[in-house]
């Protein structure tokens, strides 16, 4: 209890905190695109409980994962070397998200771009996936970007109770995300080429940092966001153009 009270009195304590959260949120921002374009293809009856149940545990292995600090910390221990790199598990887990996450997002525009020649049903694609399947790919991409948040976290703070709060506060705001950004998502089709391009971008980063190559997180969600904001513009241009082509006939009935 001392220990707690101490940390609740502690400025840095609530600074780290609030750092955390900020930086589980914005890492979690991936997470949350991946997990909105991959529900967005169950249908509409599995959605929302699907996302609840792959955040929900995607939570609790979180949590989990946070009790194996001093083993996840270990994991950053080179065990081989090859191409002048030192390669560590965090290194391999890091390559292997990263090529899943690229893989997926290929496949993923692949579908798009050829779907149309294919059929014109979605949800007899969609039907393929199935709510097991989908929260098993929710978990495993979690289980790579865990990994990294964790690493990233015990560099900011030795303070396991702020880990364990900025995780659950994290997760909590993906939760309610997850919701409102698939909405969004599926009434606006050309976001979903928008946030699988995201998705390419993150996966090449993680297979870069995997091989030793750091990539400032900044650079790629700063031209994340820019890549959002010309196409909000892109949508508001479109909606007031459709609305003038709505307004012309009307303007030309006769009196």
């Amino acid at each position: 209890m001392d220990y707690i009270a101490a940390l609740l009195t502690d400025p840095a304590a609530w600074a780290a905190l609030a750092t955390l959260v900020v930086m589980e949120v914005v890492l979690g921002i991936d997470n949350l695109i991946f997990i909105s374009i991959l529900t967005n293809k169950l249908p509409a009856e599995h959605r929302a409980r699907t996302q609840r149940i792959g955040i929900g545990l995607a939570l609790v292995m979180r949590l989990g994962l946070l009790g194996t600090v001093a083993l996840i910390v270990r994991l950053t221990a080179p065990i081989f070397e090859a191409f002048g790199h030192g390669f560590s598990w965090r290194d391999l887990i890091l390559i292997a998200g990263g090529v899943f996450l690229v893989w997926k997002a290929t496949s993923e525009i692949h579908h798009h771009v050829t779907h149309d020649a294919e059929d014109h049903a979605g949800p007899a694609s969609g039907a393929r996936l199935t709510p097991l399947s989908a929260i098993g790919q929710i978990l495993l991409l979690d289980l790579v970007f865990s990994i990294d948040s964790i690493v990233t976290a015990v560099g900011m703070t030795e303070h396991i109770p702020i880990m364990f709060v900025a995780v659950i506060a994290a997760v909590s705001v993906m939760l309610f995300a997850a919701g409102p950004l698939s909405r969004f998502i599926e009434r606006n089709p050309t976001i979903v080429m928008l946030a699988l391009g995201f998705l390419l971008v993150i996966g090449m980063t993680l297979i870069a940092e995997g091989f030793g190559t750091h990539v400032p997180k900044g650079y790629i969600y700063a031209a994340m966001a820019f890549s959002a904001l010309v196409e909000a513009l892109n949508m508001l241009a479109r909606r007031a153009s459709s609305k003038r082509r709505v307004a012309v006939p009307r303007e030309q009935k006769p009196h």
